[in-house]
């Protein structure tokens, strides 16, 4: 019975739920000179799909601009990561931080992987996201939590 109740934290399957690339200035954008400005964007979410198995899905969006302005889209890459994880026997309050952090910090480097491929088949240099710090966007989110559950 000991066993049953040992928690444990597994990886079920690692895939890319959605990828898409968009060059739409192509073919005059290849011709613009300088270095495009590149903003991230992340999100994540979670889902039961079974008993003791989570789907945990890490989307990342890079955007690229380039202009005086800024005003001329380079490209556009949007990365669905996602994976399934078997959580046994974790206790409630440290299941939305495994959740969260954990498995965020398992998907990012196959997303990353995938953007920096995508970007580099479009014909343009690879973009090499930098680490993220899961934990502090999760006590970010749970402090706005916290401030429009008091407000």
């Amino acid at each position: 019975m000991a066993e049953q109740e040992t928690p444990s934290f597994s990886i079920e399957k690692l895939y890319v739920k959605d990828l898409s690339i968009e060059v739409p200035n192509a073919p005059t954008i290849f011709l613009e000179h300088g270095n495009p400005e590149v903003a991230l964007q992340l999100q994540t979410g979670v889902a039961k799909v079974g008993d003791d198995i989570f789907e945990v899905t890490l989307v990342v969006t890079v955007t690229a601009k380039i202009g005086e302005k800024n005003e001329k889209n380079v490209f556009l890459v949007e990365v669905k990561q996602a994976g399934l994880f078997r959580v046994r026997n974790i206790p409630e309050e440290n299941l939305e931080p495994l959740l969260a952090i954990a498995c965020p910090n398992i998907l990012f480097p196959y997303a990353r992987e995938a953007v920096s491929e995508s970007v580099t088949r479009a014909g343009f240099a690879p973009v090499i996201l930098q680490p993220v710090n899961f934990e502090a966007m999760y006590a970010a989110r749970a402090q706005e939590q916290n401030k429009a559950a008091q407000a």
